[in-house]
Protein backbone atom coordinates (compact mmCIF):
# COMPACT_ATOMS: atom_id res chain seq x y z
CA UNK A 1 0.00 0.00 0.00
CA UNK A 2 1.23 3.63 -0.68
CA UNK A 3 1.79 5.95 2.47
CA UNK A 4 -1.32 8.01 2.00
CA UNK A 5 -3.68 4.24 1.67
CA UNK A 6 -2.25 3.37 4.88
CA UNK A 7 -2.57 6.30 6.81
CA UNK A 8 -6.26 6.16 5.72
CA UNK A 9 -6.70 2.49 7.05
CA UNK A 10 -5.48 3.25 10.07
CA UNK A 11 -8.49 5.51 10.61
CA UNK A 12 -11.02 2.59 10.00
CA UNK A 13 -13.12 1.95 13.25
CA UNK A 14 -11.62 -1.55 13.53
CA UNK A 15 -8.33 0.16 14.42
CA UNK A 16 -9.71 2.40 17.17
CA UNK A 17 -7.54 2.78 20.10
CA UNK A 18 -5.13 -0.37 19.18
CA UNK A 19 -2.02 0.12 20.04
CA UNK A 20 0.15 1.68 17.09
CA UNK A 21 2.97 -0.91 16.46
CA UNK A 22 0.04 -3.57 16.81
CA UNK A 23 -1.73 -1.61 13.59
CA UNK A 24 1.14 -0.92 12.11
CA UNK A 25 2.22 -4.82 12.20
CA UNK A 26 -1.32 -5.79 10.62
CA UNK A 27 -1.07 -3.40 8.22
CA UNK A 28 2.04 -4.14 6.92
CA UNK A 29 0.85 -7.48 6.07
CA UNK A 30 -2.19 -7.01 4.63
CA UNK A 31 -3.51 -5.91 0.89
CA UNK A 32 -5.34 -3.20 -0.26
CA UNK A 33 -7.76 -4.01 -3.43
CA UNK A 34 -10.34 -2.54 -5.58
CA UNK A 35 -12.90 -5.12 -7.28
CA UNK A 36 -15.22 -4.57 -9.61
CA UNK A 37 -18.90 -5.45 -9.55
CA UNK A 38 -20.18 -9.00 -8.95
CA UNK A 39 -16.49 -10.43 -7.83
CA UNK A 40 -16.61 -13.40 -5.49
CA UNK A 41 -14.30 -12.41 -2.07
CA UNK A 42 -14.83 -15.35 -0.55
CA UNK A 43 -16.19 -18.77 -1.21
CA UNK A 44 -17.89 -21.06 1.76
CA UNK A 45 -16.42 -24.24 2.45
CA UNK A 46 -12.53 -22.67 1.91
CA UNK A 47 -10.52 -22.11 4.97
CA UNK A 48 -10.44 -18.38 6.30
CA UNK A 49 -7.15 -16.95 5.03
CA UNK A 50 -8.71 -13.30 5.10
CA UNK A 51 -10.58 -11.15 7.25
CA UNK A 52 -12.27 -8.80 4.74
CA UNK A 53 -12.89 -4.83 5.45
CA UNK A 54 -14.73 -3.03 3.01
CA UNK A 55 -13.34 0.61 2.89
CA UNK A 56 -15.40 1.75 -0.14
CA UNK A 57 -18.38 0.26 -1.95
CA UNK A 58 -20.76 -2.90 -1.17
CA UNK A 59 -20.55 -6.19 -0.48
CA UNK A 60 -23.26 -9.06 -0.44
CA UNK A 61 -22.65 -11.67 1.70
CA UNK A 62 -24.42 -15.12 0.55
CA UNK A 63 -25.07 -19.01 0.69
CA UNK A 64 -25.84 -21.08 -1.82
CA UNK A 65 -26.98 -24.59 -2.20
CA UNK A 66 -27.84 -27.03 -5.30
CA UNK A 67 -29.58 -24.41 -7.48
CA UNK A 68 -30.80 -21.71 -4.51
CA UNK A 69 -29.14 -18.58 -3.52
CA UNK A 70 -29.88 -16.58 -0.36
CA UNK A 71 -28.55 -13.29 0.65
CA UNK A 72 -27.26 -13.41 4.31
CA UNK A 73 -26.25 -9.50 4.38
CA UNK A 74 -24.90 -6.50 2.46
CA UNK A 75 -22.44 -4.95 4.09
CA UNK A 76 -20.83 -1.61 3.43
CA UNK A 77 -18.05 0.48 4.53
CA UNK A 78 -16.32 0.31 7.87
CA UNK A 79 -18.02 -4.00 7.87
CA UNK A 80 -15.62 -6.49 8.40
CA UNK A 81 -16.65 -10.15 7.00
CA UNK A 82 -16.27 -13.07 7.91
CA UNK A 83 -14.91 -12.52 11.13
CA UNK A 84 -15.63 -15.75 13.09
CA UNK A 85 -14.13 -17.97 10.63
CA UNK A 86 -11.30 -15.63 10.91
CA UNK A 87 -10.71 -16.09 14.87
CA UNK A 88 -11.99 -19.54 14.82
CA UNK A 89 -9.53 -21.00 12.12
CA UNK A 90 -12.20 -22.13 10.21
CA UNK A 91 -13.63 -22.51 6.91
CA UNK A 92 -16.30 -19.96 5.85
CA UNK A 93 -19.82 -20.88 6.49
CA UNK A 94 -20.79 -18.04 3.60
CA UNK A 95 -19.91 -16.98 0.28
CA UNK A 96 -18.90 -13.27 -0.62
CA UNK A 97 -18.99 -10.90 -3.59
CA UNK A 98 -18.83 -7.45 -4.38
CA UNK A 99 -22.09 -6.18 -5.19
CA UNK A 100 -20.45 -2.66 -6.94
CA UNK A 101 -17.02 -1.62 -7.50
CA UNK A 102 -15.01 -1.92 -3.58
CA UNK A 103 -12.32 -1.19 -2.35
CA UNK A 104 -11.33 -4.39 0.58
CA UNK A 105 -8.63 -4.50 3.10
CA UNK A 106 -7.42 -7.92 3.15
CA UNK A 107 -5.71 -8.83 6.91
CA UNK A 108 -3.94 -12.11 7.06
CA UNK A 109 -6.05 -14.33 8.86
CA UNK A 110 -2.80 -15.72 11.07
CA UNK A 111 -1.86 -11.61 11.95
CA UNK A 112 -5.49 -10.97 12.78
CA UNK A 113 -4.98 -13.80 15.53
CA UNK A 114 -1.62 -12.99 16.74
CA UNK A 115 -2.70 -9.70 17.59
CA UNK A 116 -6.11 -10.58 18.95
CA UNK A 117 -4.40 -12.43 21.59
CA UNK A 118 -1.86 -9.51 22.53
CA UNK A 119 -4.10 -6.23 22.26
CA UNK A 120 -7.07 -5.91 24.07
CA UNK A 121 -8.58 -2.78 22.24
CA UNK A 122 -8.16 -4.91 18.87
CA UNK A 123 -10.17 -7.98 20.21
CA UNK A 124 -13.01 -5.73 21.45
CA UNK A 125 -13.44 -4.74 18.14
CA UNK A 126 -13.61 -7.85 16.89
CA UNK A 127 -15.94 -8.82 19.24
CA UNK A 128 -18.53 -5.70 18.59
CA UNK A 129 -18.11 -6.98 15.03
CA UNK A 130 -19.15 -10.36 15.89
CA UNK A 131 -22.21 -9.09 18.35
CA UNK A 132 -23.35 -7.09 15.59
CA UNK A 133 -23.27 -9.88 13.17
CA UNK A 134 -25.11 -12.35 15.95
CA UNK A 135 -27.22 -9.36 16.00
CA UNK A 136 -28.47 -8.85 12.54
CA UNK A 137 -28.64 -12.69 12.04
CA UNK A 138 -31.76 -12.79 15.13
CA UNK A 139 -33.16 -9.57 13.41
CA UNK A 140 -33.35 -11.11 10.42
CA UNK A 141 -34.37 -14.82 11.93
CA UNK A 142 -37.36 -13.42 13.48
CA UNK A 143 -37.82 -11.10 9.93
CA UNK A 144 -38.00 -14.54 8.22
CA UNK A 145 -40.19 -16.57 10.90
CA UNK A 146 -42.94 -13.53 11.90
CA UNK A 147 -43.44 -12.06 8.68
CA UNK A 148 -44.83 -12.41 5.47
CA UNK A 149 -43.14 -11.60 2.50
CA UNK A 150 -45.58 -8.59 1.93
CA UNK A 151 -44.54 -7.01 5.63
CA UNK A 152 -40.89 -7.89 5.11
CA UNK A 153 -41.16 -5.72 1.98
CA UNK A 154 -43.00 -2.92 3.43
CA UNK A 155 -40.49 -2.89 6.21
CA UNK A 156 -37.00 -2.75 4.15
CA UNK A 157 -39.11 0.56 2.20
CA UNK A 158 -39.39 2.37 5.63
CA UNK A 159 -36.05 1.31 6.66
CA UNK A 160 -34.31 2.31 3.71
CA UNK A 161 -36.45 5.70 3.12
CA UNK A 162 -35.26 6.82 6.70
CA UNK A 163 -31.64 6.03 6.02
CA UNK A 164 -31.65 8.03 2.36
CA UNK A 165 -33.11 10.78 4.27
CA UNK A 166 -37.04 10.18 4.61
CA UNK A 167 -37.59 11.95 1.30
CA UNK A 168 -40.44 9.45 0.41
CA UNK A 169 -38.53 8.61 -3.05
CA UNK A 170 -34.88 6.39 -3.67
CA UNK A 171 -33.17 4.38 -5.82
CA UNK A 172 -32.82 0.93 -5.11
CA UNK A 173 -29.21 0.47 -3.66
CA UNK A 174 -28.88 -3.03 -5.78
CA UNK A 175 -30.67 -5.28 -8.30
CA UNK A 176 -34.41 -6.15 -7.72
CA UNK A 177 -33.26 -9.71 -7.72
CA UNK A 178 -30.72 -9.06 -5.06
CA UNK A 179 -33.24 -7.45 -3.20
CA UNK A 180 -35.83 -10.14 -3.04
CA UNK A 181 -33.16 -12.78 -2.24
CA UNK A 182 -32.12 -10.36 0.55
CA UNK A 183 -35.96 -10.78 1.48
CA UNK A 184 -36.05 -14.24 1.34
CA UNK A 185 -38.33 -14.54 -1.88
CA UNK A 186 -38.45 -15.36 -5.22
CA UNK A 187 -38.11 -12.36 -8.04
CA UNK A 188 -41.86 -12.90 -9.31
CA UNK A 189 -42.74 -12.43 -5.85
CA UNK A 190 -41.19 -9.68 -4.90
CA UNK A 191 -42.86 -8.12 -8.28
CA UNK A 192 -46.28 -9.48 -7.01
CA UNK A 193 -45.57 -8.10 -3.66
CA UNK A 194 -44.68 -4.01 -5.24
CA UNK A 195 -47.69 -4.91 -7.38
CA UNK A 196 -49.79 -5.57 -4.15
CA UNK A 197 -48.19 -2.16 -2.58
CA UNK A 198 -50.19 -0.14 -4.99
CA UNK A 199 -53.01 0.45 -3.02
CA UNK A 200 -50.60 2.15 -0.58
CA UNK A 201 -49.85 3.96 -3.12
CA UNK A 202 -46.09 2.80 -3.22
CA UNK A 203 -45.13 3.67 -6.99
CA UNK A 204 -41.58 1.72 -8.99
CA UNK A 205 -40.22 2.39 -11.84
CA UNK A 206 -37.04 0.80 -12.93
CA UNK A 207 -35.15 1.31 -9.95
CA UNK A 208 -37.05 4.02 -8.64
CA UNK A 209 -39.33 3.62 -5.85
CA UNK A 210 -41.51 6.55 -4.15
CA UNK A 211 -43.40 6.07 -1.28
CA UNK A 212 -46.76 8.16 -1.25
CA UNK A 213 -48.73 7.69 1.43
CA UNK A 214 -45.78 6.70 4.46
CA UNK A 215 -48.50 6.54 7.23
CA UNK A 216 -50.31 3.94 5.26
CA UNK A 217 -47.53 2.01 4.24
CA UNK A 218 -46.39 1.89 7.88
CA UNK A 219 -50.31 0.74 9.05
CA UNK A 220 -49.35 -2.49 7.10
CA UNK A 221 -45.70 -2.99 7.98
CA UNK A 222 -46.13 -2.56 11.77
CA UNK A 223 -42.11 -1.40 12.11
CA UNK A 224 -40.73 -3.26 15.30
CA UNK A 225 -37.72 -1.99 17.37
CA UNK A 226 -36.22 -5.39 18.08
CA UNK A 227 -36.59 -6.00 14.23
CA UNK A 228 -36.10 -2.95 12.01
CA UNK A 229 -34.38 -0.47 14.74
CA UNK A 230 -30.30 -0.62 13.80
CA UNK A 231 -29.68 1.20 16.53
CA UNK A 232 -31.04 -1.70 19.25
Amino acid sequence: MRPEEIEEMRRLPLFDGVDATHTEALLRDSFLQRFPAYVELAHEGELADFLHVVVDGQVEVFSAYRDRETTVAVLGPGHSFIVAAVILDRVYLKSARSLTPARVLLIPAAAVRRIFSADAAFARALAQELAYAYRGLVKELKNQKLRTGLERLANWLIAFDLEAGTKGRFTLPFEKKVLASRLGMAPEVLSRSFASLVPYKVSVRGSNVELGDIEALRTLAKPMTTIDDGAV
